[in-house]
């Protein structure tokens, strides 16, 4: 019992690192190649994992050939496009200044039902607003509406507006990030003053505090 455990451990660990060389890519998000092998990664691991007469070493050296077989294969097709196209392919355009594309839909077997249900999924439910939709290499439909179904900006309306940023994390359950609390030019003194105007003696009591460029500080207490 303790050598299945062991072995599921170390399966589990080399499987973790696969998946972080591998990039932090959703799986829709996934080129074909890089599904594959994910794909083929996980039988592998599975294989050495349920049969113990299996040697360990016989389910890793796959797996890490795997692992380095996708490093190249990325690497390569970041410097070279035309390799990129053979592994990963081209972006399809489905439709071009609002007109259908019909020879494209057949030639990748994409109806007009899964079409429309894409463009639903972007808040488009009519075709005749659509400028340009493009099938991206990895399966997701990109759409760019019509000019006067675009929704209005404050640039369209010559409207200034002042620069946003990102909030920094200051306390997350209790625990300060002090990373954050140095990045942003304040100290613990400054928070523990902060925090005891809203009354709240100290940190461990906040679920989540946050500063925004604007030296704003949003907090929220636990509540136990």
């Amino acid at each position: 019992m303790l050598i299945v455990l062991l072995r599921t451990l170390i399966l589990y660990a080399l499987i973790v690192f696969a998946m972080r060389i591998m990039g932090k890519q959703q799986i829709g998000q996934l080129q074909p190649f890089e599904l594959v092998i994910a794909i083929m990664i996980s039988e592998l691991a599975a294989v050495p994992m349920e049969n113990t007469g299996i040697p360990l070493i016989n389910g890793i050296t796959p797996i890490l050939t795997l692992i380095v077989a996708q490093v190249i294969l990325s690497y390569i097709s970041l410097k070279s496009e035309k390799a990129r196209a053979l592994i990963c392919g081209r972006p399809s355009i489905l439709i071009e200044k609002g007109k259908i594309m019909e020879p494209e839909l057949k030639r990748l077997r994409y109806n007009l039902s899964d079409l429309m249900e894409q463009l639903r999924g972007k808040n488009i439910p009519n075709i005749a607003d659509v400028e340009f939709a493009v099938l991206e290499t990895n399966g997701n439909l990109s759409v760019i509406p019509k000019s006067h179904k675009r929704p209005i900006t404050p640039d369209d309306l010559n409207i200034p507006t002042r620069y946003e940023g990102l909030p920094h994390p200051l306390i997350l359950d209790g625990q300060i990030q002090h990373k954050n609390l140095k990045s942003v030019g304040l100290d613990i003194s400054w928070l523990y003053g902060q925090l005891k105007q809203s009354g709240i003696e100290k940190p461990e009591d906040v679920l989540f505090a946050s500063l925004d460029t604007q030296g704003n500080l949003f907090y929220q207490k636990r509540l136990s």
